[in-house]
């Protein structure tokens, strides 16, 4: 929906909205806000409201903290789960220094910068995004835990899914937010679900994508449970990802698809596919940032990525063709997860793809065999590479690929691998109960 300033203080009367919060997201996709109330709207949408960027993951020194929220009025919403009388609405703000210079650490910036650049190659880039999570019990203290009284699996209904109520009204709130739902299910273990969105532009798919984990945490919240997209909460169970589903257009046209080809994919959409593998190693850390992501990864449950290798009908590689030869062929990228910046993620899938096909990057040969059960020695003869098994290598592959950097920008380059190495040396110094009970008494 496109609002002018004008649209945004009638709408603000109309709906008898109190409180405005304007939010942002930190480094890590952590949303911030800053909350007002309708008596200051007109100096917010004068990109008069500051805060202070040094007290912001990332942001800024203590000397340069001063910064500027800047309203995008197409992002205007209210919140539906909020009172009728008196209600409360948002916006999503760009972050500018003082001098109304961009503020280079904006996580947004850095993706509208991506956007810029397939513009001017004469691209669009569309995502579409399916995003799973757990429902987990609150304790009598309303904290979280990690159990569910629940049993169901894949594709199950209630009365055996009892979180399919809260789902419901998940998914009616999104909807009142102008979310266009393609599905919702239960997923593969108890208590865990999966709502997919319709895909769209780059920068409202990663605003979406915000706004969606921020309403399911809120919404799992009023049903008295806790809503969790950390990607492996539980052993033994799948660990929960977030599947991005990517298409490049031009005059409206989809160039991934090529009728007249075999396999139905245009040598753009190889080249992208290739830009991707050529830089998915770099690009690990930011798809799966927290040390949590690699047990995920590292599970090999239920083909969660662990080879970057590509295919098209085969779940067990890094990349999947879901349909080609069609107007919605896409290429799904399987490894990232729902603790990623989503700003920072689609511009580096994006980047990454442009940079394939502007310098004709051949991606190998597509893989059709289950990865999981080749041999380490057939693996390395196909020329399939182990993704970072852990952190600290994503950290060290990261900070060798000078193109995922000079994407991010020295800003957030130098201070994501600065916080995230310290806690990757956090992880490592802490001992675990599994290594009380497995050393203490036979050691």
């Amino acid at each position: 929906m496109s609002y002018t300033k004008e649209d945004i203080f009638a709408l603000a009367e109309e709906e008898d909205v109190e409180f405005i919060r304007l939010q942002f997201s930190d480094m890590f996709g952590a949303m911030k806000n800053l909350a007002i109330t309708r008596r200051e709207l007109g100096k917010a949408l004068k990109n008069r409201c500051m805060f202070d960027g040094s007290l912001i993951d990332g942001f800024a020194r203590i000397e340069e903290s001063d910064m500027y929220l800047h309203p995008d009025t197409n992002t205007f919403v209210t919140f539906p789960w909020r009172p009728q009388q008196g209600k409360v609405a948002r916006l999503l703000c760009d972050i500018y220094r003082p001098d109304g210079s961009r503020f280079e650490g904006d996580p947004r910036f850095i993706l509208q910068k991506a956007v810029k650049h397939a513009e001017e190659a004469g691209y669009t880039f569309k995502v579409g995004v399916s995003g799973e999570f757990f429902l987990f019990n609150t304790d009598e203290n309303g904290a979280p835990t990690t159990e569910t009284f629940e049993r169901a699996g894949y594709f199950d209904v209630a009365p055996i899914d009892t979180g399919e109520n809260a789902r419901r009204d998940m998914i009616l709130a999104l909807e009142d937010m102008g979310f266009e739902i393609e599905s919702s299910q239960h997923e593969i273990a108890p208590g865990q679900h999966s709502i997919k969105f319709h895909y769209t532009e780059a920068e409202e798919a990663a605003d979406r994508i915000m706004t969606f984990k921020f309403a399911v945490k809120t919404i799992a919240r009023r049903h008295g449970l806790h809503a969790t997209f950390m990607p492996k909460p539980k052993t033994g169970v799948p660990g929960s990802g977030m599947h991005i589903n990517m298409s490049l257009h031009r005059d409206g046209e989809n160039v991934l698809k090529d009728s007249s080809a075999e396999d139905g994919l245009s040598a753009e959409a190889r080249y992208f596919i290739g830009g991707l593998m050529e830089h998915i190693t770099g690009m690990t850390a930011i798809l799966n940032p927290i040390v949590n992501s690699y047990k995920r990864l590292l599970s090999g449950l239920e083909g969660a990525p662990v080879y970057a290798a590509w295919s098209f009908s085969n779940r067990t590689p890094l990349i999947r063709i879901p349909a080609s030869g069609e107007e919605n062929t896409r290429i799904e990228l399987r490894s990232p997860d729902s603790a990623s910046n989503p700003y920072l993620a689609l511009a580096l899938c994006l980047e990454a793809g442009l940079d394939g096909i502007l310098n004709r990057i051949n991606p190998p040969a597509p893989v059709e065999g289950n990865l999981f059960r080749m041999s380490e020695e057939d693996r390395n003869q196909m020329g399939i590479r182990h993704l970072p098994a852990n952190l600290g290598e994503a950290l060290n592959a990261l900070e060798k690929d000078s193109f995922v950097r000079g994407i991010l920008g020295n800003e957030v380059s130098e201070k994501y691998l600065f916080a995230r190495r310290k806690e990757f040396a956090d992880y490592c110094a802490h001992v675990s109960s599994w290594e009380t009970e497995k050393y203490l008494y036979r050691i």
